[in-house]
């Protein structure tokens, strides 16, 4: 099985056409179990009504904002690392994954889609008989 990543936007990302959305401030896992994958996405700080999940014509796009509690206008920052901004990922999924029966789950700053096998695709393990 094979896992593509997929980026509509990937060709128009170099003009200046708003704010920056990339798919490398969402890093990805995808774990294969015995009947499903599962695809963990990084997203702390994020409450989960700010993030949007769906799949269609085999992708699944996940999509949201992150955004700074406030400015601190009466010092200067000393290190600034934490961004905030859009941020969307797209992934192709292959045609072995019931995408109609998709579930997300967030907690603890990550989200995890579980994409259930086709009973139909799956793998299944063949008894090996010896010759008489």
């Amino acid at each position: 099985m094979v896992l593509q990543r997929w980026d509509p936007i990937r060709g128009i990302q170099r003009f200046d056409i708003g704010p920056a959305v990339t798919d490398r401030s969402l890093p990805l896992d995808v774990v294969e179990e015995d009947d499903d994958i599962l695809v963990h996405a990084s997203v702390p700080g994020v409450r989960p009504e700010d993030i949007q999940v769906s799949v269609a014509d085999g992708v699944l796009t996940i999509e949201g904002e992150t955004r700074t509690e406030h400015e601190d206008n009466d010092g200067s920052y000393l290190v600034r690392e934490r961004g905030s901004g859009k941020y969307r990922r797209a992934l192709r999924l292959p045609d072995t994954l019931d995408a109609d029966k998709a579930e997300s789950h967030y907690e603890s700053g990550v989200l995890t889609v579980k994409f259930p096998k086709v009973e139909a695709k799956k793998a299944r393990k063949l008894e090996v008989k010896a010759a008489k």
